[in-house]
């Protein structure tokens, strides 16, 4: 190839690159801000009574985003660590999320606002890298995959809400696009933020030297040791660890903290086998309180499901990450809380979810309708003070 071809190929790249990017952020945008809207329309509709932070700004969008965890991160940023036996404690949540906050209220940002902008630049970063992912895998399905995941129900957690969910979205989905582009040291640096934004490492680890083996395996090429080094991505939650055991005495202390009281789901066989999902459940449960638990253990299957489908169009690497992302909230927690929302880090599913309907346009249409129409209620319950996920 001559110099010409090389410089044309690399322009037509930039290019490429410029195009996805306007595309996905054109339609991003949108959807990212009226999920806000939403959910400030059910702050003013329905006025929260939950105990709000005395320094969150009086003004009903910011408010709307500001909801459960977001305190804990609120806390993190402000005051650190800090841990009393019996009692929850900000350990329970990981460090580069709270750690961002803190770098932006150094410019005399407000810590609320500065964790909205956080969430919300990242979820379009998020969005726009997992285009190009999807476009990687599939030329034909990656705008359905981008579609499914934008108006994926427990989306509006990316969409500035004060919670790490689009920031762990946005280094996963690099740590394996940098793999697929054949840069490993950074996917392996990708990886390690992603182990240190949430307690789901071991998927990213995992799945990572999974798929740099069997993409040289696929080559026919014996594995060289330049395929083990995403495995580093593991460093992040060492060095997590390590902060905990130095600080506090107690490298699991962020697993251990999980059974004080009102989290109540200490790893063992209660939470495994969902005893109090079922005793929450059965005989007879309030119909809020059932659709929460009930959607959520449904998107549990229903994720668990696609992983089968996942294994065989996209790999073992996306399988295995997406079992494990998947399988080790699923199996921690008590009731399946959250679990919908914990979904969102198996962004693989929603390839392998458009792969799945590629053929049958109205399911297709179906899907993206519902998906939207719940999109918008779990917003406006959000921005209400709902416990969504």
């Amino acid at each position: 190839m001559s110099g010409n071809d090389s410089l044309s190929l690399r322009s037509g790249e930039r290019a490429g690159v410029r195009g996805d990017a306007k595309w996905t952020l054109v339609r991003a945008i949108p959807v990212g801000l009226a999920s806000i809207a939403l959910a400030t329309l059910g702050s003013i509709l329905f006025p929260p009574t939950n105990w709000m932070p005395p320094d969150v700004p009086d003004v009903a969008f910011i408010e709307a985003l500001v909801r459960w965890d977001a305190g804990w991160y609120g806390e993190i940023a402000t005051n650190g660590y800090w841990l009393k036996p019996g009692e929850q404690s900000p350990v329970a949540f990981f460090p580069l999320y709270p750690m961002l906050i803190r770098a932006v209220t150094w410019l005399g940002i407000n810590r609320w606002i500065a964790g909205i902008t956080v969430s919300f630049l990242c979820a379009m970063s998020a969005l726009y890298l997992f285009s190009r992912w999807a476009r990687q895998l599939s030329e034909t399905q990656w705008t359905t995959a981008f579609w499914l995941l934008a108006l994926y129900p427990c989306a509006e957690y990316l969409y500035g809400v004060v919670y790490s969910d689009a920031l762990f979205l946005l280094l996963a989905v690099g740590s394996f696009l940098a793999l697929e582009k054949d840069r490993p040291i950074l996917s392996a640096v990708l990886g390690a933020l992603a182990c240190a934004s949430r307690p789901v490492a071991p998927a990213v680890v995992v799945g990572l030297l999974v798929r740099s083996v069997e993409r040289r395996r696929l080559k026919g090429e014996r594995i060289q040791f330049l395929d083990l080094v995403p495995a580093l991505a593991g460093l992040g939650l060492l060095a997590w660890m390590a902060f905990l055991q130095f600080r506090f005495d107690d490298a699991l202390a962020f697993a251990h903290v999980q059974g004080a009281p009102g989290w109540e789901q200490p790893p063992g066989w209660h939470s495994w086998l969902k005893i109090e999902w079922f005793k929450t459940m059965f005989p007879q449960v309030d119909l809020l309180i059932g659709l929460r638990l009930g959607g959520h253990a449904l998107a549990t299957v229903l994720a668990l499901v696609l992983v089968v489908p996942t294994f065989k169009k996209l790999g073992w690497g996306y399988g295995v990450y997406t079992l494990l992302v998947i399988g080790i909230p699923a199996v921690s927690s008590k009731d399946f809380q959250g679990l919908g929302r914990y979904a969102i880090a198996a962004f693989p599913l929603f390839l392998t979810t458009a792969l799945l309907v590629q053929d049958r346009p109205r399911i297709r249409l179906g899907l993206l309708m519902v998906f939207a129409l719940i999109l918008g209620a779990l917003a406006i319950a959000l921005g209400a003070g709902g416990y969504v996920a």
